[in-house]
């Protein structure tokens, strides 16, 4: 009976860490992409009219730009400034908190031809140029060239670029590699449907079509959020995000990490199939590391306790 108690502790625990936001399903319907910011606020990508719209977390409509070309996003971590790159145009466009441009660099007029930009700040650009094979650091500020650096990699499957700590992490349709600045290749590792980086102070992620894997230095990629039936997913600083089924769901972290300590006994072993509300509080569970032998044997008396109750309730025939 232990384990069924334990799966009605945690699909509760879960169905309350989840929580379905009210945006418009057609809205959704065609998206290509979506971003949230850290305030709630959400970024809809649509590659078939090449718009991109701002809502608040009550669905409200804040800002839409009508593009003429397809530009990737590049991260909305700071609202007030939302870089764009087109690789078609050549060029990158920064917006504002209301979705208006704000200033727009062109780099045919300087460069060969621009694979991929990564905006480090609102100073610096680091650019892949494909005609030269070099990674160059760009002062837009004052059009000036800090560094250039040979970077002789097929740019054809790319799909994504960071650069951190004086690594550069290269994004492809098949795999991560991390690269020095030197061109060493420092990593390696195959991986599917990859959509872009995200950086959270010193941790990498990576956003998938429906995961977001974290890079860790010592174990590689760690997955810490995964649900197979998802269009699309991201994350903020204090939740998931995925549009399933043309409607938008919210996971709480804070919550997912409650209900892993509540309802998981360190000694449990991983289901093979989990749900994919369940897989969300494994795979939290998994990228907070792994703990010392010691509490990984340690019982989880809460739980313990709360069966044998049960099961003392059960005896008595109540």
């Amino acid at each position: 009976m232990r384990p069924f108690y334990i799966i009605l502790i945690f699909l509760f625990c879960t169905a309350n860490a989840q929580k379905s936001l009210p945006l418009d399903t057609l809205k959704l319907k065609e998206a290509k992409d979506m971003l949230a910011d850290d305030y709630g606020n959400l970024y809809i990508y649509k590659n078939k009219d090449f718009s991109f719209t701002k809502y608040d977390s009550l669905g409200k409509q804040l800002g839409k730009m009508m593009l003429t070309v397809p530009y990737k996003v590049q991260s909305v971590q700071n609202p007030l400034s939302l870089a764009l790159f087109s690789e078609n145009a050549q060029e990158m466009k920064f917006v504002d908190q209301n979705m208006n441009e704000i200033q727009k660099i062109d780099f045919r007029q300087k460069f060969g031809f621009i694979k991929m930009a990564y905006a480090e700040d609102l100073q610096q650009l680091w650019l892949l140029d494909d005609s030269t094979k070099r990674l160059i650091q760009y002062n837009f500020r004052n059009d000036t060239t800090i560094n250039s650096y040979p970077f002789d990699i097929s740019f054809d499957d790319l799909m994504d670029m960071l650069v951190f700590e004086n690594k550069v992490y290269i994004l492809t349709r098949k795999h991560i590699r991390i690269y020095s600045l030197k061109f060493e290749k420092l990593f390696e590792v195959p991986l599917e449907n990859g959509k872009r980086f995200r950086r959270e102070n010193d941790v990498i992620l990576v956003v998938s079509d429906n995961s977001i894997l974290k890079y860790d230095p010592e174990k590689g990629m760690i997955k810490i959020f995964e649900d197979k039936d998802a269009q699309i997913v991201d994350k903020n600083i204090l939740s998931y995000f995925e549009i399933k089924a043309n409607k938008l769901y919210l996971y709480n972290l804070e919550k997912i990490k409650e209900t892993k300590l509540q309802t998981e006994p360190e000694t449990a072993p991983p289901a093979t199939e989990p749900p994919s509300e369940q897989t969300v509080g494994e795979e939290v569970k998994k990228a907070d590391g792994d703990k010392k032998e010691s509490d990984e044997k340690a019982p989880d008396t809460t739980l313990q306790k709360l069966i044998e109750d049960t099961s003392e309730v059960q005896a008595a025939g109540v």
